[in-house]
């Protein structure tokens, strides 16, 4: 990173029904200055409106109109914040069980999640199904948030009892123990959000914007083998005619033929010995290149342009991936879908697939199971609902190269999209997640006093 910048990180926020999802958010936005005096006038205005003496921050984030009257957040609000330590991008996902979509959106870039509890109910059947999706989506890092603690009186015990539960089923779902912290806030008044709180003398961890300051940002994607999706070829097409506009930019680049794209994983180096998909064909990188000059190396997240050493065939919609570690070219997936449509998927469907900077058509085979959110049981369905997420078989009209999701989010991640309207459908993972989150049904945690 250059000097005087600072690091970025996307986290989302997940939890039951009036958990307290808002209200975190408008407290991390009004405690770390983040929000314009006006903003803070119009919360304190609807808040009289509303017959409270304290701002109601949660109007801070619930900007709908029908999210103010009905006091539910109904849709994905993004925020962006800064302290001076760090950037966030921060999506406050719905609470209600048909809004799972929304939580599915929110969560599919999320670096982290942050997941709410009310102290006096502990883990319900909400937090078990948001955790299932996230853990689906393979968000790296996960805080479970005990919200509302100032209404069990502060209570060491029910904090631990909760914390144990929840511990418990973040293993089940793949979560390791140092993925998962556990922060004791209340929202409504600030416990442990941005300050630390004196009524919590016996928790000696974060704070909740002091854990985000300081989690590392690096994903899984930098340390997995190198992926490119080719989204632009450059060819200045120059002859060294000084009269041509383009001469006056390029110079003499006749024979210049640069690929550019964003680093999905890994790392790419000049030297490094690479492999075009889906055609296959294997080359060298002679340098990897940005608007401020070469770079020695360039890691998952940045936007480089890549000059091969041989001259092949290549184009939008191609993959650059390393040698020696290249993804599978197919062209039938066993892939898990979050269906976000208001109209089924049954089988046969055609619908266009974008995968990276590719779309291609697509027939949808057989529906193969179906997870229920309320027993984490698989079903054979005959189709997939609003909000449902099941596994199914699908062909492509051309291969694709592509990873497990497990693997790699950026190539094992896809969009079914409706070809007469253009509109998302479902979002689509590679393999089959699902196996993660089979569980037998649980028993609710024992609520605070």
């Amino acid at each position: 990173m250059g000097e005087g910048t600072r690091d970025l990180l996307r986290f989302a926020t997940a939890g039951s029904v009036d958990d307290g999802k808002s209200t975190l958010v408008g407290r991390l936005l009004y405690d770390t200055k983040s929000v314009l005096a006006d903003q803070i006038e119009a919360v304190q205005r609807a808040s009289v409106d509303k017959g409270l003496t304290t701002p109601d921050l949660s109007l801070l984030v619930d900007g709908l109109r029908a999210e103010r009257e009905q006091g539910i957040t109904i849709d994905v609000a993004y925020r962006y914040f800064g302290t001076p330590t760090r950037e966030f991008v921060l999506a406050d996902t719905p609470g209600h069980v048909q809004y799972t979509r929304n939580t599915v959106t929110g969560a599919s870039t999320a670096e982290l999640a942050v997941l709410l509890v009310d102290a006096r109910n502990g883990v319900v059947e909400q937090t078990r199904r948001h955790a299932a999706v996230l853990a689906l989506l393979r968000v790296p890092r996960l805080v479970l948030a005990i919200n509302k603690i100032d209404l069990v009186d502060y209570d060491q015990a029910v904090l631990e009892a909760i914390a144990k539960d929840f511990a418990g089923l973040a293993r089940s779902l793949g979560f390791a123990d140092d993925a998962v912290v556990t922060i004791p806030v209340s929202a409504l008044v600030g416990d442990n959000v941005v300050e630390r709180s004196p009524h919590t003398p016996w928790y000696e961890g974060p704070t909740l914007l002091g854990h985000l300051e300081s989690v590392p940002v690096t994903g899984p994607e930098a340390d997995a083998p190198f992926r490119l999706p080719v989204q632009y070829v450059i060819r200045p097409r120059t002859a060294g005619d000084a009269r041509s506009a383009d001469a006056s930019r390029w110079g003499d680049l006749h024979d210049y033929r640069g690929y550019a794209g964003q680093v999905a994983s890994g790392t790419v180096r000049p030297g490094d010995e690479v492999v075009v998909l889906p055609g296959g064909h294997r080359t060298t990188v002679a340098s990897v290149e940005t608007a401020d000059g070469p770079l020695a190396a360039a890691a998952a997240g940045r936007s480089v342009t890549i000059l091969l050493t041989d001259d092949i065939d290549l184009s939008r919609g191609d993959v650059i991936a390393a040698a020696d570690a290249p993804p599978r070219v197919t062209d039938e997936l066993d892939a898990t879908l979050c269906w976000l449509a208001e109209k089924p998927l049954r089988p046969g469907a055609r619908l266009l697939l974008k995968h990276g900077t590719r779309t291609t058509q697509v027939i949808v085979g057989d529906l193969r199971d179906r997870l229920d959110t309320d027993t984490f049981a698989l079903e054979q369905p005959a189709e997939l609902a609003i909000n449902d997420i099941g596994r199914v078989a699908l062909r492509t009209a051309d291969p694709l190269p592509v990873d497990d999701y497990a693997d790699i989010r950026a190539t094992g991640g896809f969009l079914l999209i409706d070809p007469p309207t253009g509109n998302t459908l479902a979002a689509g993972l590679v393999g089959d997640p699902l196996v993660l989150v089979d569980l037998p049904s649980r028993a609710p945690s024992t609520p605070g006093p």
